[in-house]
């Protein structure tokens, strides 16, 4: 039944103003201004802290409070509007924040591809959207960067990774992955920004990016809404 509402859902909120998915109160923007600033109190302070290693991360918040109840929103009832904002909000700080050498590359070096990391078939015809998907076009829109929409497929259901140990985490993601072939636009040479909502012990996005590297792509970080802290 729930499906049914989602065009009339859709349409409403283009002619009323909409319930703020947070606390149901009537605003004209996708938040109310009290749940906003609940949620720029989220953000963290330096989001390239941990842009280091092999497989830097650039996150935009803290996973938790007002921003983990946002994401579960996207996630798990139907709330594809929050992407826009939030996208926005990451696309914003990586302007402000990113390295220096991908934010405003040379001549010589290409501007970077963000991959969204994908949802099974299942999953993708049951939740109805890929909310990565939505993040990266949010977030594409804000800095000129070109998205890559299905630069990859995931073609082996998994288990939710919450709960999970790490070696769990790696084996349940163990070639969960593979190269769109024939979903691939442009050349290969260029890097790639890897775009998840959320980044926790990174095997998911690991799992990804060895797929990636395996086909001579070079994946040069991750790009996150929200990090778990531990």
């Amino acid at each position: 039944m729930r499906h049914w509402t989602h065009p009339l859902k859709a349409w409403l909120n283009v002619i009323l103003e909409s319930p703020c998915p947070l606390c149901q109160r009537s605003t004209a923007a996708t938040f109310c201004l009290d749940c906003d600033r609940q949620l720029q109190r989220c953000a963290l302070p330096a989001p390239s802290a941990q842009w280091q290693g092999q497989l830097p991360v650039f996150a935009w918040g803290k996973y938790g409070g007002t921003l983990k109840r946002v994401l579960a929103g996207l996630k798990y009832d139907y709330q594809p509007q929050v992407a826009q904002p939030l996208g926005q909000w990451l696309g914003q700080a990586w302007l402000k924040q990113g390295p220096k050498h991908l934010v405003h590359p040379t001549s010589a070096a290409p501007l970077p591809i963000v991959v969204p990391i994908p949802l099974h078939a299942a999953k993708l015809k049951q939740r109805g959207y890929n909310q990565a998907e939505l993040l990266a076009q949010s977030f594409c829109e804000q800095t000129g960067l070109p998205l890559q929409r299905q630069g990859l497929v995931r073609i082996r259901a998994t288990e939710a990774q919450f709960g999970l140990s790490q070696i769990a985490r790696e084996q349940n993601l163990a070639a969960a992955f593979a190269l769109n072939q024939s979903g691939w636009r442009g050349p290969r040479d260029r890097p790639v920004l890897l775009l998840d909502d959320i980044y926790t012990t990174g095997a998911t996005v690991q799992s990804a990016a060895q797929i990636l590297r395996s086909q001579g792509i070079k994946v040069c970080g991750i790009i996150a809404i929200a990090q778990a802290q531990y």
